[in-house]
C-alpha cells in the first residue's frame, strides 16, 4: 500500500481554474473506476491551499492518474497557477477512523 500527499498554494486569481481542473480529474476517475485506488482533494480554509491524498492499494502499485488526459491537463502549466509548492511525499498512516466514509 502506498499513500501520497501533495500540498500546494494557488494564486488567488487562479483558484476557480484549479478547482475546474481538479473536478475534471474526478470525472475521469468516475468513468475509469480504477480498482485499488482512492483519491481525495481538500481545500483549506484560506481558500488557496489544496491538499491531495492518493492511496494505491494494489500489489502492482499502479497509479492511474498520469495516464488520464484530465490529469495531464491539470499538470500542464501548473507552475503558472501556483504561489507555493507543490510539495509531495509518501505518507504512512498512523491511524484513522471512518476516514473514507464521508
Amino acid at each position: 500500500m502506498k499513500r501520497i500527499l501533495v500540498r500546494y498554494t494557488v494564486k488567488p486569481d487562479r483558484v476557480a481554474e484549479n478547482e475546474e481542473l481538479v473536478r475534471a480529474v474526478y470525472t475521469a476517475l468516475h468513468e475509469l473506476e480504477p480498482a485499488d485506488f482512492r483519491y481525495a482533494t481538500f481545500q483549506l480554509e484560506d481558500g488557496v491551499t489544496f491538499v491531495h491524498l492518493a492511496s494505491i492499494d494494489g500489489e502492482d502499485g499502479h497509479n492511474p492518474l498520469p495516464g488520464l488526459p484530465a490529469f495531464q491537463a491539470f499538470q500542464k502549466d501548473i507552475a503558472d497557477r501556483l504561489d507555493e509548492g507543490p510539495f509531495a511525499g509518501e505518507v504512512r498512516e498512523i491511524g484513522s477512523f471512518n476516514f473514507s466514509n464521508g
